[in-house]
């Protein structure tokens, strides 16, 4: 008769679970919600509270605008980050210019200014070149933008921009999920007029 610890057979149970269900429910185990803005300019609009609390991470694309932007968020959920253009000292000792990281089994690569899919900026290039992510996060262009970059074979997300300084019409983020590999359950939301 063999014993076991509590801790030795609860481990065997769930594997034992695990292995019978991941052919059933293979995204059961383990997905992480995403909560994605950028160019906040000093600002965040009292509706991101709403629409990223159900998320485990907030990601901020540059243009944090006040550390204060980056003290509220981290209050109420995990932040990442990487500073923008308009950012002073104090943004740029909470967050570096390039954030390189793995998230599930996703390999992301942030900056603030990266130039557009197929015309990027040289810093941007130069980090692509290096070794392109499947994953590539940027803001500072105020402009939305999903897309597949087939040469780097990754997907390019840009939030738009979410504070009210800018030329946008409508203040946008992103919600997503990320399940092993796999990116899905992608949302565009609309906060309203910017002005």
């Amino acid at each position: 008769m063999e014993l076991y610890s509590a801790d030795c057979q609860s481990s065997k149970i769930e594997s034992f679970i695990r292995q019978l269900t991941d052919g059933l429910f293979p995204y059961l185990w383990e997905m992480k919600k995403i909560g994605l803005l950028s160019d906040t300019h000093g600002y965040i609009d009292p509706k991101i509270y709403d629409y990223f609390k159900d998320v485990d991470e907030i990601w901020h694309g540059g243009d944090v605008g006040d550390v204060s932007v980056i003290d509220e968020l981290r209050k109420f959920k995990p932040l990442r980050g990487v500073y923008g253009n308009i950012d002073n000292t104090d943004v740029r000792m909470e967050f570096p210019e390039f954030n390189r990281f793995t998230i599930e089994k996703v390999d992301v690569l942030m900056t603030h200014i990266a130039g557009k899919p197929g015309k990027y900026s040289k810093p941007a290039f130069e980090e692509l070149e290096k070794q392109a992510p499947k994953l590539f996060i940027c803001g500072h262009s105020h402009i939305l933008l999903v897309k597949m970059d087939p040469k780097y074979n990754m997907l390019w997300m840009n939030p738009g921009a979410c504070g009210y300084k800018g030329f946008h019409q409508v203040k946008t983020i992103i919600r997503f999920s990320i399940t092993e590999e796999r990116i899905h359950d992608l949302e565009v939301i609309e906060l309203g007029k910017r002005a």
